[in-house]
Order: C-alpha cells, then structure tokens, then sequence
C-alpha cells in the first residue's frame, strides 16, 4: 500500500487514462447502444457484461506480462485484427440491413438470441480489438514501477475494472430507457443506418491501424 501512495499521481494518470479510453466512442460502446436501443435493457446489460471480460481477460493479461511475450505474436495479433475487422463489418451489415427493411427484422432475430449468444458477442467484439491490449499495456506502464507488488498491480487494475464496469452498465441502462426505446421505435432505420456506417468506419480504422 506505502507502494502506492508514493506513485499515486502516477495511479491515478492510469485511472484518467482508462477512463478517457473507456468513454470514448469505439466497437464496445456502438455493440452495447445498439443492443440496448433494439434488444432491451436485459440483453444490453448481457453484452456490456461480455465486453467487460473481454476487456479483464486483457487486463489480466497485461498483468501478468504480456508486454514481454507480444513482439513474438504479432502475427497472432494481425490475424485477430482482421476478425475483429470482419466482424465489425457483419454488425453493419446486419444494421444496414434493418435500415433498409420497413420493418424491424432484427427484433425477429433478436428474440432467437440466446443470452449467451449475446454475452459472447460482446466478449469477442472486445477479445479480437487488439487496441484493447495495447490500451491495458499502457495503463500498466503509466501506473505501475517495473517492480510493482501486485497489490499495486490489483489496486491500479482493479480501480480501472470498477469503472469499466460501470460505464459499461451505465450505457446499456441508459439506452434501454423507455425513451430511448420510443426514439428508436420512431426513426429506427435512421439510428440503424448511422449505426451502420459507424460499424463500418470502426471497421476500417481496425483494419488500417498499425
């Protein structure tokens, strides 16, 4: 704990970091708007809960010295970002597709989605972005000394989980609002259009990023 204290401008550097990451708009947060407006709130909160242990599967990861064994997998690292591309792009496809339906195919489909369908869609949206590993990398680094104990290692990964967490949830609550759901019922192939074109850059910038 003294450990921390003394890097605690440092720590809490790691925890603005995180936070920035975390509320900027990416896959993660376009998956859970998209799932909350058009699937409800119990579904939204699924795969915020996925894309949150895709994001801790990382942290541990990078916990535990990823950094140091990377440079060997970089082709590992190239072909998850060309899944995690294409995967990107079958979500703007399917949103394109509801955009272009006078009526709501996806509230169909959606209905057939398992939960656990909808856990691992946002675990894998968050598992094959290898912009997450570097993101975790970097907190890690700005954080924590090399000879960080890990109480240091669980307080600065842990304080950025908590509020992983909570941005997450909070954005699957507040796009799964009645309101929300109104608006999307009123201009749905909009909102489905402009989602579509969103998955569609997020999938070229993944593809393109070095």
């Amino acid at each position: 704990m003294t450990e921390v204290l003394q890097h605690w401008p440092q720590v809490m550097g790691a925890y603005v970091v995180y936070l920035v990451a975390v509320l900027s708009p990416g896959p993660a947060t376009l998956a859970i708007v998209s799932t909350s407006l058009s699937q409800g709130r119990q579904r939204g909160m699924t795969i915020a809960a996925g894309i949150f242990c895709g994001s801790m599967t990382w942290a541990i990861l990078a916990s535990l010295g990823l950094a140091a064994i990377l440079p060997h997998y970089a082709q590992a690292l190239v072909l998850m970002r060309i899944l995690g591309g294409l995967y990107l792009l079958y979500l703007a496809w399917r949103a394109f597709r509801s955009a272009t339906s006078r009526t709501d195919r996806r509230s169909v489909e959606n209905v057939k989605a398992s939960l656990k369908r909808v856990f691992l869609k946002g675990y894998a949206i968050h598992i094959t972005n290898p912009k997450a590993i570097f993101a975790w990398l970097a907190i890690i680094s700005l954080g924590l000394p090399a000879e960080a104990t890990p109480t240091a290692v669980g307080i600065v990964v842990g304080g950025c989980l908590l509020t992983g967490f909570a941005v997450f949830m909070s954005y699957a609550m507040l796009f799964s609002t009645p309101r929300a759901s109104r608006i999307y019922d009123a201009a749905r192939r909009y909102i489905d259009g402009t989602l579509a074109a969103l998955f569609t850059l997020a999938c070229l910038k993944l593809l393109t990023s070095r």
